[in-house]
């Protein structure tokens, strides 16, 4: 599926506010509703949007941030995954390359929370090493609010 400058646009906007109506994106993007319609229903037929969800304020998020790099002995990663899933605070998990094999996203209200979580990381069975990085400041997040 081709998809162009409006298009891309138009995802754009419903990035910043999904809850716009068909309307007030016709507006912005200087088009008729009918257009706007069409656009929406071929973008989420094609798969291109794949659904609306919420996003969560970074006010509503945990204070505690980290990303733990994982190292999993061979053949360990379906057990040590499986441990992540169990615990609360781990939030995202990556498969990365290079010196490391996962990539788990922690967050946490405190730290000794935070220390639990990552402590249960370090010690599942299948894990050969892990590294911490508590977040500090966030700089840039294209992701989020």
């Amino acid at each position: 599926m081709q998809i162009d400058a409006t298009d891309q646009q138009l995802m754009a906007l419903l990035r910043d506010n999904a809850r716009q109506s068909v309307a007030e994106l016709a507006r912005q993007l200087d088009l008729a509703r009918t257009t706007v319609q069409a656009r929406l229903e071929r973008l989420e037929a094609s798969g291109a949007i794949a659904g609306y969800t919420l996003r969560v304020s970074p006010l509503m998020r945990a204070p505690l941030q980290a990303t733990v790099l994982i190292s999993v002995e061979p053949r360990a990663a379906p057990g040590v995954l499986d441990r992540l899933r169990s615990l609360a605070g781990v939030q995202v998990v990556h498969t990365t390359s290079g010196r490391f094999d996962l990539l788990a996203q922690v967050e946490a209200q405190t730290t000794e929370e935070l220390d639990n979580t990552i402590d249960h990381i370090a010690g599942a069975r299948g894990v050969r090493s892990s590294e911490s990085l508590i977040h500090l400041a966030t700089k840039l997040d294209r992701m989020g609010a």
